[in-house]
């Protein structure tokens, strides 16, 4: 059977925020899933790192496993820590700061019809 996640053990209890890495000066990301009906994505910001404001098709859920990133929603920023999440709605630009070096599982579903 081909497993749905993938880069991570399975039956195993994992720290999720050390299964990726910070890389200085750069955004590491390690995939978990991809269908056309989900992503599944780990994050490491370097401080000062970001994704410049873009919008998407699926909703995406933003859950900070490490540090502080500022999330900006339709111009609105939301400051995020390690246990907080925060929803990024479809088809609203949205935009991600590494205030401090950053970690975070991204989940973005799509809806049903999407090629």
């Amino acid at each position: 059977m081909e497993k749905l996640i993938k880069n991570l053990d399975h039956s195993t209890a994992l720290p999720l925020a050390e299964q990726v890495q910070y890389l200085d000066g750069q955004i590491a990301s390690k995939t978990l899933a991809q269908t056309k009906h989900h992503s599944l994505t780990l994050f490491a910001f370097d401080k000062g790192e970001e994704i410049s404001a873009h919008d998407s098709e699926g909703d995406a859920l933003v859950l900070a496993l490490d540090g502080e990133g500022v999330i900006t929603i339709g111009g609105v920023e939301h400051s995020l820590s390690a246990g907080e999440a925060i929803v990024m709605p479809a088809k609203v630009p949205h935009a991600v700061f590494a205030a401090q070096r950053f970690k975070m599982l991204l989940t973005v579903l799509f809806a049903e019809d999407r090629q």
